[in-house]
């Protein structure tokens, strides 16, 4: 089994609140993750299951162990209950254990019925941390979901198409997505097409025959479904015109790959939107490492009118880093030079361009890295 970096964390809140949620979009580990805490599980998607927790609840709340109930949005009915056993013995944590397949009903139960009495933590799919890291290019190209290739190649492709077409005719209708799955799995395409690029509502409704409000509503529910990322603008008051459309991106690049028929890496490294497949995979493994280690923080792109771009826009609070994203070996010194340019109108303290190259030249401010040096930073921030 492997270890997920995000488990010290979950064991963290669990100290501290009396309830924990695990979210995440489906298959990408959250059962495996909880059932490492406790063995008393409840599958709300069964039945049977909701049957038993029925059943059992009185002995339940009253128990000392930790409960685990899978699937929690469900049994929209187990958040009232939940509320009343915690209150009833506010002092005691870690009683409760969540997972959700961050639906829409799910998030609304939890804000309503257990504000202040719940943690929410976040797991994504396999991480490079969580790999070996000469598998880079094996989960750039597959995604790190656990059963869609990084673990097992040959199940990359076949998984994925199987898994979208799963999420488009059960999953993202249930959470209440009124498109027809012909049409959710269209939109995702098209979104493949757009990775990485400025949001255009207008423009893409135009294409597929909708209007930019309908569009714009699709797309909240596949970044409630942990999907699609917005990378939403950088605003700072300097005399220049800003962008203020967001930038979207695949957040796992396995399912990017897969709806736009690649197969392998040399296929890949072909394609004329090799760079930005890179730039969103940099995105997500920052993101990653971020959350897994529960650093603070806020991402974001800037680009102002006359060209000047940042890629990654890190916000931690007391500080502000910029990341150019490159995908090649051997990084070029004027695309530093012009990277910390830009990052003098924005204010930010550190600077770092991110590539393929194998040899990180950093100080203080910032440098030329790989991406595996960089999160290994990261690290260090803790």
């Amino acid at each position: 089994m492997l270890n997920r970096t995000i488990h010290s964390i979950v064991a963290q809140r669990l100290r501290e609140y009396p309830a924990v949620a695990i979210l995440g979009p489906r298959q990408c580990g959250k059962t495996t993750l909880a059932k490492t805490f406790a063995s008393r599980y409840f599958d709300l998607e069964q039945e049977a299951d909701q049957l038993r927790l029925d059943i059992e609840w009185e002995s339940i709340a009253q128990s000392s162990e930790l409960i685990i109930l899978d699937e929690a949005q469900e049994a929209p009915e187990v958040f009232a209950r939940l509320r009343g056993a915690i209150d009833e013995d506010r002092k005691r944590n870690g009683r409760f254990l969540l997972s959700g397949s961050v639906s829409p009903s799910l998030t609304k139960q939890v804000s309503e019925s257990l504000a202040g009495r719940i943690a929410l933590v976040e797991l994504s799919p396999l991480a490079l941390s969580e790999i070996d890291s000469r598998h880079e290019n094996r989960l750039w190209l597959t995604g790190g979901y656990p059963d869609g290739g990084i673990l097992k190649p040959s199940a990359f492709g076949n998984w994925q198409r199987n898994y979208l077409e799963l999420l488009a005719q059960r999953d993202l209708p249930r959470w209440g997505l009124p498109a027809r799955p012909m049409v959710t799995l269209r939109l995702m395409k098209m979104l493949a097409a757009l990775h990485g690029n400025l949001w255009n509502a207008s423009q893409l409704a135009s294409s597929m025959g909708l209007d930019a409000k309908t569009i714009n509503s699709y797309l909240d529910f596949l970044e409630g479904a942990y999907l699609i990322r917005r990378l939403p603008p950088y605003y700072t008051n300097i005399k220049k015109r800003l962008v203020k459309s967001p930038k979207t991106y695949w957040r796992d690049t396995g399912l990017l790959h897969a709806l736009l028929n690649i197969s392998t890496i040399e296929q890949l490294q072909n394609q004329p939107w090799v760079g930005t497949s890179w730039e969103g995979f940099v995105i997500e493994q920052i993101e990653r490492e971020l959350n897994a280690r529960g650093i603070a923080h806020t991402l974001y792109h800037f680009r102002t009118s006359d060209q000047y771009e940042i890629d990654l826009v890190i916000d931690f609070g007391a500080e502000l880093w910029s990341l150019e994203i490159k995908l090649t070996t051997n990084p070029s010194s004027n695309d530093y030079n012009r990277l910390c340019k830009t990052s003098d109108l924005i204010g930010a303290s550190k600077r770092f361009l991110i590539s393929k190259a194998s040899k990180p030249s950093l100080s203080k401010q910032g440098g030329m890295c790989a991406l595996k040096d960089f999160l290994e930073l990261l690290r260090e921030r803790r």
